[in-house]
């Protein structure tokens, strides 16, 4: 017996339902299998959203993808664990505590660091889990028990043993040096999450006077207040104009401190006036000059972006505000040569938007380039896989001139580094808190107020989620993950420092249970993931980037509510077309909303005609043992329809796997949509009517056992990208039996050659083209929708004719004919007449023609034809083709030439009728 279902489709009525059923069934638990089965195994890491998130289209899409593949494998009969987890995301978290402690009338450091991570964990347990409740509502196939927050203690201590290891092999040290300051969050961040945007400026031009010359010598800036801490003029070797000042000394404006001029490569003749000041605390190409030359660092800036106490008569004021006050007095006292209009490259916090400072910090650094190398390597080898493959290009180049990675952030909320601070001087990093100082034995120690950067923690996930570092039996089986999808904003941020991180700690020595050197097996086996998908960004109807400013970010849930997940997931994979932005159109979601009610009354169709059937043969039909994966088991292949449709199932099959495999979700989609509704609903049913009437019950057993078969492998075929609406109807036809809980844990169906039939498909080409021919017709005739009419047929071939006649009552039926009359010569000079390369048709009704349009008609088409022919005998005609091009195709491509050299004949003796 199968359920009944509603009259009408209400995606809102069943979505919630059955992503609880999910998640209380625990249908994606992942026990860990047993040694040996790595063939079979796919694995896959959630790109951790923030704790203090909200669903956005990228993440919908992104999460689309990954569920798609994930259930797509585990219906193929991988275990199959798509891994989920949150990230404690420190500077946003921070912040949104932050602000809340604002509206109470409160600050932070009132509060003292302990009271405050108390405050944020506390924030965490009632806001945090926003995100994952979205995701189990979009029914995001991931195993829950696994999950996991990058804060939990676990993870706290492999990071710790990560940061360790490293620092004891020299790869982290400690040390001053420029980094991206954001006064607003009052931390360093790097260079990534500086958000770059040309802005138009001025460059400044002041004059430093030469001590004991009576001349001077103009320097240019974008930023005058930085000139308080100059140390040196600069001017390049090839310079000629300043080859009578090397060596000398020039006095600094407004502070009267003297510069040594010095020559350096800094200095470009053709930028500004050739000669450039030199601030080795507040600039970083200045600080290399400054280690160059020995030179000294004054700090004029503050973590505030104000001025110290180094800046003399500005101290205490606003970086801009010093600005003003700077320029002024150069022009009051005849120092300011004059100002251009510039183009600034400003950058700015990606996080809170504040005008980022270039600061001289103390901060701890991963030294880079021994991880780098091995991450180079892997991709270099194909070790690692890059779709679209453009991606693998920009990963190598960004690997190739990257630096030092600053790991420290002046934050509270985050992975505290842990390394302790003593009276004497010394440092000492360890996994747990020393009791006394190794150098000098004193127990006054002080850990370290940084913590690290989000993204160490992040990219040691692939391998720290699965239990690292100890030697689990998760790491074991799950590691490397099958595949990453991820966005390209994060390519360098997550993707690289994954890599560089698992290539470095998933190689011996490091890797649990691990022995020997890092050969070329070592290496492989340490990637954290085999193939990386780069999705495209989603963007708005216009093609325009979505953003709060322009008015156009749609909230996912919104679009969800008004058209259900389902309809949203699938335009989605509809338009992933690789390398390609979204234009997300809310016209096509309805378009997909549609298509979901389209296969809701397809089986509501279906289950009105089995219970026409004697009860019996409903539980026979509807109550089959699990079907197999390959083509359609049991199909009774009867008639022509059924011939074809268990072709085209099967040869469907083959092309949606192919795609899914390749990542093509659009193509996948399409495939899907168009064999659902165009071939099963609007052909294959229809075709079936005649055999469903009461007086042929045999004739129906068959048709409705056939649909039935066909209908619950389409299900299966849809479930990855449609889950919702293909669980509800295939446990609607397995009520009282299904045989698994899900139809997301049936097989997954894969073509069958031996159900594959190429002739069968030829010959209802044909029957479509003429039914499809008829209908054009009764349209450019306007005939009434009700009435039947006569037509005749020409047949060019015995076999054509033989076909049409063994299937008059599907020409009659789909093409509201009466039964047609055969010609035995053609029909090129008759009115109402269509001509194809297998045959000629003619309506036969009395209608007035527009002959004009007609004619206007005719010679459309025989220039869209003409065009197609001239084009296949051009390549037919090229020597390179013809030895690149597999014999198939050549094949194909000279019988359709012969074809339409046939029916641009009949169209131009068709075009003599009305001349």
């Amino acid at each position: 017996m199968h359920q009944e279902i509603p009259k009408s489709y209400q995606p809102d009525a069943i979505e919630a339902r059955w992503a609880e059923y999910w998640v209380k069934e625990k249908l994606f638990f992942v026990p860990t299998p047993p040694p040996g089965e790595a063939e079979r195994i796919f694995s896959m890491l959630l790109p951790p959203p923030n704790v203090t998130g909200r669903l956005h289209m990228g993440h919908m899409l992104n999460q689309t993808q990954m569920d798609i593949i994930t259930r797509w494998h585990r219906m193929r009969g991988f275990v199959a664990l798509w891994l989920p987890g949150t990230d404690h995301a420190g500077i946003a978290t921070q912040m949104m505590v932050e602000r809340q402690l604002e509206q109470e009338g409160k600050k932070r450091r009132e509060l003292g660091r302990d009271k405050f991570v108390e405050r944020v964990w506390e924030w965490k347990r009632h806001f945090g889990g926003a995100i994952q409740e979205q995701m189990r509502r979009l029914g995001a196939s991931v195993d829950w028990s696994r999950e996991y927050f990058t804060m939990d203690e676990n993870l706290s201590r492999a990071v710790r043993e990560a940061f360790v290891r490293l620092y004891g092999e020299g790869l982290i040290y400690r040390g001053e040096y420029i980094v991206n300051w954001c006064p607003r969050c009052e931390t360093a961040i790097s260079d990534l999450e500086v958000k770059r945007e040309e802005l138009a400026g001025k460059l400044w031009e002041i004059r430093y006077p030469v001590i004991g010359m009576d001349e001077f010598i103009t320097v240019a800036t974008t930023r005058p207040e930085t000139m308080l801490g100059d140390v040196a003029v600069a001017v390049n070797e090839r310079d000629e104009r300043y080859r009578h000042l090397r060596g000398r000394k020039a006095l600094l404006p407004l502070l009267n401190r003297e510069l040594p001029i010095i020559t350096d490569e800094l200095a470009q003749p053709e930028f500004g006036t050739g000669a450039v000041k030199v601030t080795p605390a507040h600039d970083a190409n200045d600080f290399e000059a400054g280690l160059r030359h020995n030179l000294p660092r004054i700090e004029v800036i503050d973590q505030h972006a104000s001025m110290n106490q180094n800046a003399g008569p500005y101290a205490g004021l606003d970086r801009y505000a010093a600005r003003k006050r700077v320029l002024e007095d150069l022009q009051r006292q005849g120092f300011l040569a004059g100002a251009k209009d510039y183009v600034l490259a400003l950058g700015r916090c990606q996080r809170c938007g504040t005008v980022v400072e270039p600061r001289l910090s103390t901060q701890w650094f991963v030294k880079i380039q021994p991880l780098a190398n091995r991450a180079i390597e892997v991709v270099e080898r194909d070790y690692v896989r890059f779709t679209p493959p453009n991606y693998r290009l920009i990963y190598l180049n960004w690997m190739r001139d990257i630096h030092d990675w600053c790991i420290s952030r002046q934050l509270w909320w985050g992975h505290r580094i842990p390394a302790w601070h003593c009276e004497c001087g010394e440092i000492t990093v360890a996994r747990e808190a020393p009791k006394e100082c190794p150098k000098c034995g004193g127990s006054k120690l002080e850990q370290d107020p940084d913590v690290l950067d989000t993204w160490f923690s992040s990219g040691l996930l692939p391998f720290t989620s699965l239990g690292w570092p100890d030697a689990t039996c998760d790491l074991r089986a799950f590691y490397p993950g099958s595949l990453l999808i991820t966005g390209f904003d994060i390519l360098f941020f997550w993707v690289a420092r994954m890599i560089m991180l698992g290539c470095w700690f998933m190689a011996p020595p490091h890797r649990p249970g691990s022995t020997g050197s890092v050969d070329g097996k070592a290496l492989e086996d340490s990637i954290p993931f085999r193939e990386v998908y780069i999705h495209a960004l989603v963007r708005d109807a216009e093609r325009q980037k979505m953003s709060k400013t322009k008015g156009n970010v749609l909230d996912p849930i919104a679009v969800i509510r008004k058209y259900g997940t389902d309809a949203t997931r699938f335009t989605l994979a509809a338009m992933s077309s690789p390398g390609t932005d979204i234009a997300f159109s809310e016209k096509r979601t309805d378009g997909y909303r549609a298509f979901a009610n389209k296969i809701w009354n397809a089986a509501r169709f279906m289950f009105l005609n089995i219970d026409r059937l004697e009860p019996d043969s409903r539980a026979t039909l509807l109550e089959q043992p699990s079907r197999g994966a390959a083509g359609i088991p049991g199909f009774r292949a009867a008639t022509l329809e059924d011939r074809w449709i268990l072709s085209r199932f099967n040869g469907i099959a083959r092309q949606v796997n192919q795609s899914l495999a390749a990542y093509r979700f659009d193509e996948a989609a399409n495939f899907i949509y168009d064999f659902f509704w165009g071939e099963l609903c609007d052909w294959y049913i229809e075709l079936i009517k005649p055999r469903l009437a009461p007086d042929s019950k045999d004739d129906a057993r068959t048709a409705c056992g056939n649909l039935a078969a066909l209908f619950e492998a389409s299900l299966r075929l849809l479930h990855p990208l449609m889950p919702f609406i293909t669980d509800e109807l295939w446990h609607a036809m397995h009520a009282g039996s299904p045989p698994q809980k899900s139809v997301g844990l049936a097989a997954y169906p894969q073509m069958d050659e031996h159900q594959i039939d190429t002739a069968a498909e030829t010959q209802m080409a044909i029957l479509q083209d003429l039914i499809v021919t008829v209908r054009n017709l009764r349209a450019e005739l306007k005939v009434d929708p009700k009435r039947r009419v006569p037509i005749e047929i020409f047949a060019h071939m015995p076999e054509t004719r033989t076909l049409i006649e063994a299937n008059c009552v599907a020409l009659t039926l789909l093409g509201n004919v009466e039964e047609p009359r055969f010609a035995n010569a053609s029909l090129g000079k008759v009115s109402a007449t269509r001509h194809t390369a297998r045959f000629d048709v003619r309506l036969i009704y009395e209608s007035q023609i527009d002959r004009s349009a007609e004619r206007q008609k005719l010679h459309k088409e025989l220039e869209k034809l003409s065009s197609e022919l001239a084009n296949g005998e051009r390549q037919l005609g090229n020597e390179q083709f013809i030895e690149k091009a597999p014999a198939d195709v050549i094949a194909k491509l000279r019988s359709r030439v012969e074809e339409l050299k046939v029916v641009t004949g009949k169209i131009r003796s068709k075009l003599e009728e009305f001349t």
